[in-house]
Order: structure tokens, then sequence, then C-alpha cells
């Protein structure tokens, strides 16, 4: 048996439980990791709202991203080997002791960061890296606006695109968050609660514009995104912190300035389609964190019978970087 959170019905993080379960048996192609730490994302609020639920066949335990042991195979897997540390992307159940996951979403726990740190890299990474670089195609040279800088999206950002030698400017939600935006790599940060965004990028980037726009607001910010992009610039929506509904905006910049808007989901993806991005970051961006280039920046961790507390945090936005869940395996 093992310790996993499960929600009481939908609402906030009063609905939280802790209870036991089996532990579950690795299907074909999969593996059962002993989690030592679980990462907490904004989808898990979602599900616990019961406007998020899991894909068709995953488990209703929250948690998208893990790391710990391997400690058995299923049919057909040979790697990762038993007792390897790793972290993985999961479609649910990472709030657990014990977690399954697709071997091909397995990535090495890098040394110099340990396991319960390696928990903070696999949403995020697989995120930012499949949407600003692939879907957002940014460049070296180019301009990156990204909102929610100090966010565990926002953070991850950052500190790649710069390491991909683009130029960043960030927003924030307090002096404060902005600050720790510039100890990534930000070029620039802008509080949007005490200045007007769109003003601010003007300052800093001219007439010329951002080429890619990382946005999970939604709502407003989507003519305002337009408004500071560059000809052939490209918003990609991951988010809608404020709405995913956007109403009278004007649609001739796209035209004039023949600007993409785009975005994407991750987890209700193919196993294969998000394989593509797992060997992509094993090859472009773990040398990066071997090397301590870039990292998960930690605010908080809490044990497994303090979701609830976890929650709370994540929705009151008051954290720099990730939140996470520890087991104490």
């Amino acid at each position: 048996m093992m310790r996993q959170i499960y929600f009481e019905g939908h609402g906030g993080p009063d609905v939280i439980r802790i209870g036991e379960a089996p532990v579950p048996e690795p299907g074909p192609g999969q593996v059962l990791i002993e989690v030592a730490a679980a990462g907490v994302n904004r989808p898990d609020c979602l599900q616990r709202e019961g406007v998020y639920p899991p894909p068709a066949g995953e488990s209703d335990v929250p948690g998208l991203e893990i790391a710990g042991r391997v400690v058995a195979h299923g049919e057909g897997v040979r790697t990762p080997r038993i007792g390897d540390e790793v972290c993985a992307l999961v479609g649910s159940g990472g709030y657990a002791e014990y977690a399954l996951a697709h071997a091909v979403l397995c990535l090495p726990v890098p040394k110099i960061l340990g396991v319960v740190a390696s928990a903070g890299l696999p949403e995020n990474y697989f995120t930012v890296f499949d949407n600003v670089f692939t879907r957002g195609r940014l460049a070296p040279g180019e301009t990156l606006l990204v909102h929610g800088g100090s966010s565990g999206i926002g953070s991850t950002a950052i500190q790649l695109a710069k390491q991909h030698g683009a130029r960043v400017i960030a927003t924030a939600g307090s002096s404060v968050k902005c600050a720790f935006c510039k100890t990534l790599g930000a070029d620039s940060a802008i509080d949007y609660k005490t200045q007007d965004f769109v003003e601010e990028v003007r300052k800093i980037a001219g007439k010329y514009g951002v080429d890619v726009v990382l946005d999970m607001v939604g709502g407003t910010y989507l003519p305002r995104n337009l408004s500071v992009m560059a000809a052939e610039g490209r918003l990609v929506q991951i988010g809608f912190l404020q709405s995913a509904m956007a109403e009278n905006f004007d649609l001739r910049p796209i035209m004039l300035r023949r600007l993409t808007l785009t975005g994407s989901t991750l987890r209700a993806r193919t196993v294969a389609q998000k394989a593509e991005i797992a060997s992509a970051l094993r090859g472009k961006v773990w040398p990066l964190i071997e090397k301590g280039s870039v990292k998960p920046l930690i605010h908080a961790t809490f044990p497994l019978e303090q979701a609830h507390q976890a929650h709370e945090m994540m929705e009151s936005s008051a954290h720099l970087g990730k939140i996470l869940l520890v087991t104490g395996k």
C-alpha cells in the first residue's frame, strides 16, 4: 500500500485529502517510480476545481511531474534501469509515494541538482522548450516577452532564452518579483501592477517590437500582446489565468504584420509526441543543466500531507519559482 492525495469532490484546497491505495503495477512501456518529490502546478489546481480532468485512462490522483527511483519495469522496458534515479513527465498520479511513468518520458536526474529538486524540471522544461523554441521558433538575437516571469514557467523561459542568445523582457506582479526575474537573466522586467506593459515594452523594444510572446494570461492580454509584436512575430498561448475569451479586438495587425498565433497543451498529447520533446531536452537542455547554466528555482517544499498548503501558496501567486511536495522516500 502507499499514501496518495485525492480530491473529495471539486472545490478549493479544502477538498484535498490523503489516503491509502494499492501500489500500481507498470504496464507495457511503463516503469514504476518510488517518488521522492512531485511538482505542484496550476493545472493541478484546475483539476481540483473540476475544470481540467485527467485524460482517459489516467489516474484521478493529481500531479504531472515526479522524481524518484525506478523500482519495477513493465513489459518491453530496458531503460531506465531498476535503481536509476529519474525525473518524469506523467499524465497524472504524481502526488503519491509511487507513480507510473512511460519509460520514454523519463530523464536522468542531473547530479548537480539531486532527486528532489529534479521534480521541478519536467512540466516546465517540456512546456517551455516545445512552446518557445519549437512553436515560437525563438532565434538568437530575437526578443522574447514572457508574462509571469517569476513563475515556474517564466523562470524556465527566461533562463533558456538567455542561454539561446535572445533578449528577454519579463512581466511580474511586484518589484520583488521583477528583481527576481533580473537575477535569472531578464534584460528588463516590468511590474504589470504599477506599469502598463504595452507602454514599457514599446520603450524597451522600440518600433520594431518583440519577436515572440509567451502568454498564460489570455483575455484582455491578446490585443495588447499583438500591439507590441514585430513583423513576423509569434504569440504562443499556454494558459488562461484571466480568460479564454477575448472580445472586440482588431484582427488587422495579424494581417498587416504577418503575425502567427499558436499555442498548445501538453497533458493530452500522445506519448510519442511527448517523447520527441524528451529526446530534444536530453540532447539540448540537459547538458546546460549539468553545467549549472540553468536550473529549477525551488521556492518551497511541503510534505505530502500538506498538499493543501502547497495549493494555497500556488493560488496566492506569492511564490518565486517552483513548489514541490516531498514524500520522505
